[in-house]
């Protein structure tokens, strides 16, 4: 249970909190926590045809933490007053270029629960229309359709690392297909 909370920084993607926490044993301590908007990811699927392997949309883009460029699904951090279903659509739009004619929930995970209480909503977006992306300018990025086979091959192999990418592209492989 929180008994207070400080805030010791306050910045453009996140804020940074002080807790004061009662834990289950009834003991008090103290806990950083990472206060963020939450996000949402979408996995773009590009075929339309059923009965085949799917093929989907994956980005190459450049993270400074990762100390380089890796394999995501479009994503990004809502905006205030910002549904989920709505930042996934402006995600998928802003930086693959594509309007997405459905757009279904996943489901939604917490990135790390240890210090943050951001969340991801992840969606699979299908019968898409081709359009301009938008990206903003601190991202960097290649865009290449992967059949899911490969995807999974490069999840197994440790080629994509992501963790909401990997989240969501085995979600939408073991519950998704059908949706």
């Amino acid at each position: 249970m929180k008994l207070g909370s400080r805030r010791v920084y306050s910045g453009r993607v996140l804020d940074l909190d002080i807790d004061t926490v009662q834990f289950p044993d009834g003991s008090v301590g103290e806990l950083e926590m990472i206060r963020h908007s939450g996000a949402s990811a979408v996995v773009p699927v590009l075929s339309a045809d059923a009965a085949a392997e799917p093929e989907i949309l994956l980005l190459r883009q450049f993270r400074h933490a990762a100390d380089g460029a890796i394999w995501e699904v479009p994503a990004g951090r809502l905006d205030p007053g910002e549904t989920p279903d709505a930042c996934a659509r402006r995600e998928l739009r802003e930086e693959a270029g594509l309007a997405a004619g459905r757009l279904t929930h996943l489901t939604t995970i917490y990135t790390t629960p240890g210090f943050t209480d951001e969340q991801i909503h992840l969606f699979v977006a299908r019968d898409l229309t081709q359009g301009e992306h938008r990206r903003e300018a601190d991202e960097f990025m290649e865009t290449r359709p992967f059949a899911l086979g490969q995807i999974l091959a490069m999840i197994h192999s440790g080629e994509i690392v992501d963790g909401k990418t990997i989240a969501s592209l085995l979600f939408f492989s073991r519950f998704g297909l059908k949706l």
